[in-house]
């Protein structure tokens, strides 16, 4: 640092040391450091020093040197510093320009090091959700040593709600997997992975290994402040010795505690220490009386004590811990959000949905005849549920804390229960779609669920949730939680038939009955206004066909 300072201190070009030295202190250090090398230094990036204020014939000064100086990637700070004084270059420009540019390119462009290693890049987990925060690598479908080219898949990334393929932005050889098949709970930019530009600089990795610095995020070391200065200790002004007055020492026959020996026996029978005691006896002995009084003022703790570690052995219990996948701890994360932050209410009803079963068995007719998916109860569920919002769009809506965002498109979120946990596909614009297009659609996404194959695209973006446990369950009635940001969710039951009155004072007949829940976020869904919903859903149910209209 004594070596930046003599360079600065004879400058007269250096117009913004004192604020280059305050902002970027750490990257001066790094500069003058003498074994230091850059693998990101490049002629037009060294040559941008505009913003440090430099006159016109300066800036000519360091394009001819950059010009006649060609820097490669590892080129030496050492030896650029050298040269860059012999032709009457500032350093604080490049100094400056480098330090731009390698807090863009961190977590893209390497560094080569002391050991020799080729210029190289570090790639790190990405972001492949907006609510992701870390992943985990299910597979790499690349070997190390392998040739890649932009937009082939590296691995595959199991994000906060799905597995997602991780493609490669630039050509070159995977030279290093950091984290290999499996590795759990990677931050977001943590590096991953190493790639080479040339294939010889590949066996320079093999036992390549990240300091335990650089295994976080790269942008949280960027970002981190300088250390302060340290701060020199004050000394204290000396006192003066204060004279040491000599404890007054008790006698041995201060410290000697009288009992009489019942009192001795009881007080070891119940580990009572006889200091603790104050002796009515004569001469303050301690007596009987006062251990019997000690101990019923503890509350009689005079029992015998029982046997607990042989109690908490018989009450063991026989259990399995099971980890949490990265599903799982979003699921968990949203669903406590949402019943913490929305206020929910709920709305029953009950439909008939004769005529809708009816309007079914004759559609899968057409159906099976054509060769098409069988349109199921949930398929028509979606449809209603899609007009009744384009119907009533105030439930189609979500809650900022400016304002309440009404959509114009209508995606139903559909839940699928499988072995990973718990998706939401949406079907984008089901209130334009027909019913043989969702039936498709939902058997798609429903299968690329169960297979863990889902992508952002298949489930972002809704506006409103229905959630089936009727139907695969035979649940009669329940409610569901908000997914947020949306306002409501339909929770549908299973059908049932019930005995109703007929047309005349004596008849009864049998009609199949459905319940369905809406959950609405009373901040966005005021109580008409969800009854008004569940009012057209309903219309839409008992009478199918206004459905096709």
């Amino acid at each position: 640092m004594a070596y930046a300072a003599h360079i600065i201190n004879h400058s007269k070009r250096l117009r913004n040391v004192p604020k280059l030295l305050r902002c970027d202190h750490a990257v001066l250090v790094r500069w003058f450091s003498n074994g230091a090398q850059s693998s990101v230094c490049k002629r037009e990036d060294v040559a941008k020093i505009r913003p440090l204020g430099y006159a016109p014939a300066e800036r000519e000064t360091v394009s001819k040197f950059v010009g006649s100086h060609p820097i490669s990637y590892c080129l030496s700070k050492k030896t650029l510093s050298r040269t860059a004084m012999r032709s009457g270059i500032p350093m604080g420009g490049v100094v400056y320009s480098r330090g731009l540019l390698c807090s863009q390119a961190l977590s893209r462009r390497g560094f080569a090091s002391d050991a020799g290693l080729p210029p190289h890049q570090e790639i790190g987990m990405p972001s492949l959700s907006p609510t992701m925060t870390e992943g985990n690598i299910a597979r790499w479908l690349k070997k190390e040593g392998d040739k890649v080219s932009p937009g082939e898949v590296l691995c595959e990334v199991e994000t906060d709600k799905a597995t997602v393929e991780m493609e490669c932005m630039e050509e070159g050889y995977l030279a290093k997997i950091i984290k290999g098949d499996g590795s759990k709970e990677i931050k977001v930019g943590e590096i991953i992975a190493i790639t080479v530009e040339e294939e010889g600089d590949i066996a320079k990795f093999k036992d390549y290994s990240l300091p335990a610095s650089d295994s976080g995020a790269p942008a949280a070391k960027d970002s981190a402040a300088p250390p302060l200065p340290k701060q020199e200790p004050v000394e204290q002004p000396a006192s003066s010795p204060e004279p040491k007055t000599p404890k007054p020492t008790s006698s041995p026959s201060e410290d000697r505690i009288f009992a009489s020996p019942l009192a001795r026996k009881l007080a070891e029978e119940h580990k009572v220490s006889l200091s603790s005691i104050k002796g009515t006896g004569p001469d303050g002995h301690i007596v009987k009386a006062d251990i019997e009084d000690y101990l019923a003022s503890r509350g009689k703790e005079v029992s015998a004590p029982t046997p607990k570690t042989k109690d908490a052995k018989l009450a063991a219990l026989d259990y399995v811990d099971i980890p949490h996948s990265q599903i799982r701890k979003v699921t968990a994360s949203r669903l406590l959000f949402s019943k913490q932050t929305i206020p929910h209410y709920y709305l029953t009803v009950d439909t008939c949905v004769d005529k809708l079963m009816d309007l079914r068995s004759q559609l899968n007719s057409l159906q099976e005849a054509s060769g098409g998916k069988r349109i199921s109860v949930n398929d028509l569920v979606i449809k209603a549920a899609a007009l009744a919002l384009r119907k009533v769009p105030q439930c189609n809506s979500s809650w900022t804390d400016d304002y309440i965002r009404q959509y114009n498109n209508v995606n139903i979120n559909v839940a699928v229960q499988t072995d990973n946990g718990l998706y939401v596909p949406v079907i984008r614009d089901a209130d334009k779609k027909g019913l043989s297009s969702i039936a498709e659609e939902v058997k798609n996404l429903a299968q690329k669920a169960k297979e863990n194959s889902l992508k952002p695209e298949d489930y972002e973006g809704g506006t409103f949730t229905v959630s089936n446990l009727g139907g695969p369950f035979g649940i009669k009635q329940f409610c569901a939680i908000i997914n947020p940001p949306q306002s409501g969710i339909l929770a549908v039951g299973s059908a049932e038939k019930r005995v109703i009155p007929g047309s005349g004072p004596d008849q009864f007949k049998f009609a199949s009955f459905m319940s369905v829940t809406l959950s609405c976020d009373h901040r966005v869904i005021d109580g008409a206004i969800g009854a008004e919903w569940l009012k057209a859903f309903k219309g839409y149910m008992e009478n199918p066909e206004s459905m096709l209209l």
